[in-house]
């Protein structure tokens, strides 16, 4: 079928404008004014667009015009596009002139965590806009890439100021389907790795837990590798097997039944910190943004600390 929109055929804008603006003032003089040209201009374009539909718009008289019946049905489709032009010009400057402030934080953290809550941050900040930057690089702050970022770590990084929303934890999770109800289960299920770019003997990883849980020497039925803690917790919600998983990227499948921690220990993970520069250019947009992460932080899972 064609597009309708691919053969438009319709006449000059400005004889559009002239005409409208002459049937809203029924006067060719006040259009004039308003549209900044000449009525002699005015009337030009309204003859143009009468030429190019065969057809009379208005009935001239002397000292002022009247719309014809054809004149006053093509009136309110046009003066209702101009307004709609009008509206989305309007938005598209407010939109434009509103100030931003940008998030980074790790791909997994942006998905899983950031992105339900921006409802949250448009209706507390109206007045400016939220720019999520999600990368699992580091961005430099202090050079003005990102106004603030979500860290994972156990420190903050020199030159930053960081707040503590996180002590994350790591334990076995899995869907409830599994039925697990006891670590040596664990031999019949395929256990769920995920890739640590920073290997460090610190990271909660499975061969660590099962030391803790007392089950050094436990082979589980297989084992899946993926690169992404995302595509670890689609895995997790379809059935395909138990990961050592941090708890806060998990806590609403766990909320909502999706998921469950079926059994202990608990390995202390790293802490996740709302870092930014300590003396930023927009220090407004810093104390919104902190005041929302803060709140949804407390809200969610419970506020792990102040500094």
């Amino acid at each position: 079928m064609t597009d309708r929109r691919s053969s438009r055929r319709l006449p000059p804008l400005p004889a559009l404008r002239a005409f409208e603006a002459a049937a809203r003032h029924l006067s060719f003089k006040a259009a004039a004014e308003e549209l900044a040209v000449t009525p002699t201009a005015v009337s030009h374009h309204v003859r143009q667009l009468e030429d190019a539909l065969g057809l009379r718009l208005f009935v001239r008289r002397p000292r002022r015009v009247a719309l014809t019946p054809e004149g006053r049905m093509l009136y309110p489709v046009l003066r209702d596009g101009f307004d709609a032009f009008a509206e989305a010009i309007a938005r598209l400057r407010r939109q434009r002139l509103k100030p931003v402030v940008t998030l980074s934080a790790t791909v997994a953290f942006t998905a899983r965590w950031l992105v339900p809550r921006v409802a949250a941050f448009h209706a507390a900040n109206p007045g400016l806009d939220l720019r999520l930057h999600a990368s699992d690089d580091p961005v430099d702050l202090l050079a003005g890439t990102a106004d603030a970022a979500v860290r994972y770590g156990r420190a903050v990084p020199a030159g930053l100021v960081g707040d503590l929303l996180f002590e994350d934890m790591f334990a076995p999770v899995c869907s409830p389907a599994l039925g697990l109800n006891h670590p040596r289960e664990l031999a019949e299920h395929t256990l769920i790795h995920f890739e640590w770019r920073r290997p460090h003997r610190d990271n909660p990883v499975w061969e660590r837990w099962l030391a803790e849980a007392g089950l050094p020497g436990l082979v589980p039925r297989a084992e899946l590798t993926l690169s992404d803690e995302s595509q670890a917790v689609q895995a997790l919600v379809a059935g395909q097997g138990v990961a050592l998983a941090g708890l806060v990227l998990v806590a609403d499948e766990i909320a909502a039944g999706r998921l469950v921690v079926p059994f202990g220990p608990r390995l202390r993970g790293y802490d996740y910190r709302l870092v930014y520069p300590a003396d930023p250019p927009h220090p407004e947009r810093i104390a919104a943004l902190r005041s929302w992460i803060r709140q949804e932080a407390a809200g969610g899972l419970g506020l792990a600390g102040r500094t």
